[in-house]
């Protein structure tokens, strides 16, 4: 190929590159001569490549005759300033319109090293203020918003985290990119994935979603209810909508829910005690009357209730127990010093079991009782004369775990509360949860305690308990 057609090649890419270009540009040689005009400055301006290349300068045409010598010398001092030059100018349209311009000007150097000319690229002030706006919302948002934000790519692992979010995740930044969402959240992952996933195939939802998760943090896994609203992240650039991923966005709503929670469940079990202490007053027989509560208090509550009397000949007044009245509610121990009483294993005899149906029995003299090891919660209970819990291993369901401490074997987790009336213990009550339920807390072991007082009156009155 002969010089003369690589310099014509030269120029048609140059041409396509500049028409190509979502920046308007513009160039002048060392005089001031415009040599280049691109489709971007023709569509903001009015006026095509033809009608403005070999024009000196902007004067008489694209700017007022008032501000021409003015525009001019700030655009050709880019020649001998290093450097870009920012300026702001009010051009004129072909059809005599007014647009502010902000330009980006630099120096064009010769192949000596000498000036040899200025380009200029320049946009609409409204449109850069837009994008420049839009690059400050990106980096207040990345920096430390009061929300978290996460950009999730089409693969569903964090691409970008903000510092809100990652002391969400117990994590620092860096140590989150890139990571599957099922290393970050112990439960929850499923759900988070489906709404991403959702997103980038049909778009956001009109509203907000509340998701219960669990973080693994250092610290260990914390369960947690964020507030997330989501947005389809799109490529501008691309003829058509190609997804990027999905903006989360979340807040940490957990103190709010799960108070809300609770005070729902608080009226919940006071509702439950209400009605079925309206069905109890409706049984002849008292034992009847404590079956009943029984099985109100198992809604919402528990799986199973297992009701454990003492042997008539092994009835224990308030004298008999180290802690008098105080009631505790702490966790199954295994190990350690036992007391006296302890020690004699009270005989306790399995009386009732919901919601199998079974009618609750008085036990006899003469009863078999449960071959409970020392140790067992529900001895723990009655020596502490207050609420014992305890859960299988990792809280899953352990046959081998339930079937040692004679309890079905569903069971994962357990309370175990005394039954106390007129200063005397009657037995144990023991309220079991499968592995799908969390675990027995505090609160649960307050209303244990308040609907074992109830059926221990019932008990005390069917059967004289203790006289």
């Amino acid at each position: 190929m002969s010089a003369s057609g690589r310099s014509e090649t030269a120029d048609d890419l140059l041409a396509a590159l500049l028409d190509g270009m979502d920046a308007a540009l513009c160039a002048f040689d060392a005089a001031g001569v415009i040599t280049h005009w691109n489709r971007e400055a023709e569509r903001i301006l009015g006026w095509s490549a033809a009608e403005a290349v070999g024009r000196h300068g902007f004067a008489g045409w694209a700017v007022r005759a008032a501000d021409a010598h003015d525009v001019q010398d700030r655009l050709m001092a880019a020649q001998d300033a290093p450097g870009r030059q920012v300026h702001e100018f009010a051009l004129l349209t072909k059809d005599g319109g007014r647009v502010l311009v902000r330009t980006q000007s630099a120096g064009v150097p010769g192949a000596d090293g000498k000036p040899a000319g200025v380009y200029c690229a320049f946009s609409e002030v409204h449109a850069q203020i837009d994008l420049e706006r839009s690059i400050a919302l990106s980096e207040a948002l990345m920096d430390d918003a009061s929300w978290g934000v996460v950009l999730v790519d089409v693969d569903l692992r964090p691409a970008v985290v903000n510092a809100h979010a990652a002391r969400a995740f117990g994590s620092v930044r860096t140590a989150l990119l890139g990571r599957p969402l099922g290393e970050l959240l112990a439960q929850g992952v499923e759900e988070l994935e489906g709404a991403l996933q959702h997103v980038l195939a049909e778009g956001a939802p009109p509203a907000p979603l509340e998701l219960w998760v669990s973080v693994r943090t250092p610290e260990g896994v914390r369960r947690r209810c964020w507030r997330c609203g989501f947005l389809r992240l799109g490529s501008p650039l691309a003829e058509e909508p190609v997804p990027l991923g999905v903006g989360l966005l979340f807040q940490d709503v957990t103190e709010a829910r799960q108070a809300e929670l609770d005070t729902g469940q608080l009226r919940f079990r006071a509702n439950q005690l209400y009605r079925a202490g309206r069905a109890a007053a409706e049984c002849e027989d008292p034992a009847e009357a404590a079956a009943v509560r029984l099985d109100f208090a198992l809604a919402g509550f528990a799986d199973h209730a297992l009701l454990d009397l003492l042997d008539v000949h092994d009835v224990h007044d308030v004298h008999d127990s180290p802690g008098g009245r105080e009631v505790h509610d702490v966790p199954e121990q295994t190990g350690g010093p036992r007391s006296a009483r302890a020690r004699q294993r009270p005989r306790l005899v399995r009386s009732a079991v919901s919601p199998s149906g079974l009618t609750l029995l008085l036990p006899g003299p003469g009863a078999i009782p449960v071959r409970y090891e020392a140790g067992h919660p529900a001895l723990q209970a009655l020596d502490r004369i207050g609420s014992v819990r305890t859960s299988a291993p990792r809280g899953e369901a352990d046959p081998d775990w339930a079937r040692a401490r004679q309890w079905p074997e569903g069971a994962a987790h357990a309370l175990c509360t005394v039954l106390r009336s007129r200063g005397r213990t009657l037995g144990a009550l023991t309220f079991l949860r499968g592995p799908s339920r969390a675990a027995f807390e505090r609160a649960d072991a307050l209303y244990a305690e308040e609907v074992a007082a109830r059926v221990a009156a019932d008990l005390d009155l069917a059967g004289g308990r203790g006289q």
